[in-house]
Protein backbone atom coordinates (compact mmCIF):
# COMPACT_ATOMS: atom_id res chain seq x y z
CA UNK A 1 0.00 0.00 0.00
CA UNK A 2 1.30 3.24 -0.81
CA UNK A 3 2.38 5.87 2.12
CA UNK A 4 -0.01 7.63 3.65
CA UNK A 5 1.62 11.26 2.86
CA UNK A 6 1.59 10.10 -0.96
CA UNK A 7 -1.94 9.31 -0.55
CA UNK A 8 -3.43 12.33 1.16
CA UNK A 9 -0.95 14.48 -1.02
CA UNK A 10 -3.06 15.19 -3.98
CA UNK A 11 -6.38 15.48 -1.40
CA UNK A 12 -4.76 18.35 0.18
CA UNK A 13 -3.79 20.45 -2.77
CA UNK A 14 -6.92 20.00 -4.55
CA UNK A 15 -8.65 21.06 -1.51
CA UNK A 16 -6.23 24.14 -1.34
CA UNK A 17 -6.60 25.04 -4.91
CA UNK A 18 -10.29 24.74 -4.85
CA UNK A 19 -10.25 27.33 -1.02
CA UNK A 20 -8.09 29.47 -3.06
CA UNK A 21 -10.51 29.65 -6.49
CA UNK A 22 -13.51 30.02 -4.41
CA UNK A 23 -14.23 33.74 -3.98
CA UNK A 24 -15.29 34.39 0.08
CA UNK A 25 -13.84 31.11 0.96
CA UNK A 26 -12.09 31.89 4.91
CA UNK A 27 -8.94 30.08 5.07
CA UNK A 28 -9.09 30.22 8.66
CA UNK A 29 -12.53 28.47 8.58
CA UNK A 30 -11.70 26.27 6.05
CA UNK A 31 -8.68 25.27 8.00
CA UNK A 32 -10.75 24.54 11.01
CA UNK A 33 -13.54 22.25 9.29
CA UNK A 34 -10.82 20.03 8.40
CA UNK A 35 -9.06 20.08 11.35
CA UNK A 36 -12.28 18.77 12.57
CA UNK A 37 -12.94 16.08 10.38
CA UNK A 38 -9.42 15.15 10.94
CA UNK A 39 -9.82 13.92 14.30
CA UNK A 40 -12.89 12.42 13.65
CA UNK A 41 -11.78 10.36 11.21
CA UNK A 42 -8.86 9.79 13.45
CA UNK A 43 -11.28 7.64 15.66
CA UNK A 44 -10.20 3.78 15.43
CA UNK A 45 -13.99 2.82 16.52
CA UNK A 46 -15.14 4.96 13.04
CA UNK A 47 -12.62 3.30 11.46
CA UNK A 48 -13.86 0.21 12.29
CA UNK A 49 -17.56 1.18 11.26
CA UNK A 50 -15.81 2.35 7.66
CA UNK A 51 -14.15 -1.13 6.94
CA UNK A 52 -17.19 -2.69 7.98
CA UNK A 53 -18.50 -4.10 4.27
CA UNK A 54 -22.30 -3.93 5.28
CA UNK A 55 -22.00 -0.31 5.93
CA UNK A 56 -21.88 1.99 2.93
CA UNK A 57 -20.42 5.23 2.30
CA UNK A 58 -24.15 7.23 2.72
CA UNK A 59 -23.85 5.63 6.47
CA UNK A 60 -20.28 6.83 6.95
CA UNK A 61 -20.81 10.46 5.53
CA UNK A 62 -24.29 10.46 7.77
CA UNK A 63 -22.15 9.12 11.05
CA UNK A 64 -18.99 11.91 10.25
CA UNK A 65 -21.49 14.63 9.63
CA UNK A 66 -23.44 14.23 12.73
CA UNK A 67 -20.94 13.63 14.77
CA UNK A 68 -19.85 17.75 13.42
CA UNK A 69 -19.95 19.61 16.12
CA UNK A 70 -20.99 22.51 13.76
CA UNK A 71 -22.92 22.64 10.50
CA UNK A 72 -20.40 22.18 7.47
CA UNK A 73 -20.05 23.86 4.66
CA UNK A 74 -20.84 22.41 1.08
CA UNK A 75 -16.93 22.35 0.25
CA UNK A 76 -17.00 20.59 3.34
CA UNK A 77 -19.56 18.04 2.74
CA UNK A 78 -18.55 17.68 -0.93
CA UNK A 79 -14.37 17.06 0.02
CA UNK A 80 -15.80 14.36 2.53
CA UNK A 81 -17.93 12.89 0.42
CA UNK A 82 -15.40 12.34 -2.26
CA UNK A 83 -12.91 11.31 0.49
CA UNK A 84 -15.21 8.52 1.93
CA UNK A 85 -16.30 7.40 -1.84
CA UNK A 86 -12.51 6.72 -2.81
CA UNK A 87 -12.05 4.91 0.17
CA UNK A 88 -9.45 7.23 1.49
CA UNK A 89 -11.05 8.01 5.29
CA UNK A 90 -7.81 6.73 6.75
CA UNK A 91 -5.93 9.82 5.06
CA UNK A 92 -8.08 12.22 6.25
CA UNK A 93 -5.51 13.03 8.99
CA UNK A 94 -2.58 13.74 6.89
CA UNK A 95 -4.64 15.91 4.52
CA UNK A 96 -5.34 18.31 7.45
CA UNK A 97 -1.88 18.14 8.19
CA UNK A 98 -0.36 19.10 4.65
CA UNK A 99 -3.51 21.55 3.76
CA UNK A 100 -2.09 23.13 7.43
CA UNK A 101 1.37 23.19 5.56
CA UNK A 102 -0.59 24.60 2.21
CA UNK A 103 -2.20 27.42 4.04
CA UNK A 104 0.72 28.80 6.20
CA UNK A 105 3.41 28.72 3.26
CA UNK A 106 0.81 31.15 1.52
CA UNK A 107 0.33 33.35 4.85
CA UNK A 108 4.10 33.45 5.04
CA UNK A 109 3.52 31.85 8.77
CA UNK A 110 4.23 28.64 11.01
CA UNK A 111 2.46 26.36 12.93
CA UNK A 112 4.07 26.55 16.68
CA UNK A 113 3.49 24.68 19.79
CA UNK A 114 3.95 25.89 23.30
CA UNK A 115 4.41 23.11 25.72
CA UNK A 116 3.51 24.84 29.51
CA UNK A 117 4.36 23.63 33.28
CA UNK A 118 1.59 26.10 34.02
CA UNK A 119 -1.60 27.59 32.39
CA UNK A 120 -0.54 30.58 30.63
CA UNK A 121 -3.18 33.60 30.32
CA UNK A 122 -4.03 35.20 27.14
CA UNK A 123 -2.06 38.49 27.85
CA UNK A 124 1.38 36.70 28.76
CA UNK A 125 0.89 34.27 25.35
CA UNK A 126 0.36 37.76 23.27
CA UNK A 127 3.57 38.91 24.58
CA UNK A 128 5.09 35.65 24.69
CA UNK A 129 4.06 35.36 20.59
CA UNK A 130 5.26 38.84 20.04
CA UNK A 131 8.71 37.56 21.48
CA UNK A 132 8.93 34.12 19.86
CA UNK A 133 7.98 35.73 15.99
CA UNK A 134 10.86 38.13 16.30
CA UNK A 135 13.07 35.20 17.52
CA UNK A 136 11.84 32.66 14.64
CA UNK A 137 11.25 35.60 11.96
CA UNK A 138 7.90 34.83 10.63
CA UNK A 139 4.04 34.95 11.98
CA UNK A 140 3.30 31.90 14.21
CA UNK A 141 -0.02 30.13 15.31
CA UNK A 142 0.30 29.49 18.83
CA UNK A 143 -1.38 26.49 20.24
CA UNK A 144 -0.21 25.76 24.08
CA UNK A 145 -0.55 22.21 25.72
CA UNK A 146 0.42 22.29 29.75
CA UNK A 147 3.38 19.72 30.38
CA UNK A 148 3.75 19.63 34.21
CA UNK A 149 6.93 17.06 33.54
CA UNK A 150 8.81 20.65 32.59
CA UNK A 151 8.66 22.13 36.08
CA UNK A 152 9.07 25.60 34.77
CA UNK A 153 9.31 27.80 32.11
CA UNK A 154 8.44 26.35 28.37
CA UNK A 155 9.45 24.09 25.34
CA UNK A 156 8.22 25.82 21.65
CA UNK A 157 8.66 23.61 18.84
CA UNK A 158 7.86 25.20 15.20
CA UNK A 159 7.74 22.44 12.73
CA UNK A 160 11.60 20.89 13.15
CA UNK A 161 12.81 23.40 15.20
CA UNK A 162 12.92 23.33 19.01
CA UNK A 163 13.08 26.47 21.81
CA UNK A 164 13.61 24.43 25.11
CA UNK A 165 14.03 27.15 28.07
CA UNK A 166 12.44 24.87 30.87
CA UNK A 167 13.55 23.58 34.34
CA UNK A 168 13.54 19.75 33.35
CA UNK A 169 16.19 20.69 29.99
CA UNK A 170 18.41 22.94 32.21
CA UNK A 171 18.51 20.27 35.20
CA UNK A 172 19.30 17.54 32.17
CA UNK A 173 22.03 19.70 30.64
CA UNK A 174 23.70 20.27 34.04
CA UNK A 175 23.31 16.71 35.02
CA UNK A 176 25.48 16.09 31.59
CA UNK A 177 28.01 18.49 32.34
CA UNK A 178 28.62 16.89 35.94
CA UNK A 179 29.01 13.25 34.60
CA UNK A 180 30.87 14.06 31.86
Amino acid sequence: MAEIATIARPYAEALFKACTAGAGVDMGAATAWVDELAAIAANPQLRQLSDNPRINSDQVFDVITGVARSALPDMARNFLRTVIENGRLQALPEVAVQFRALVNRRSGSSDAIVYSAFPTDSAALAELGAALEKRFGRKLNLTVQQDESLIGGIRVVVGDEVLDTSVKARLEQMKAALTA
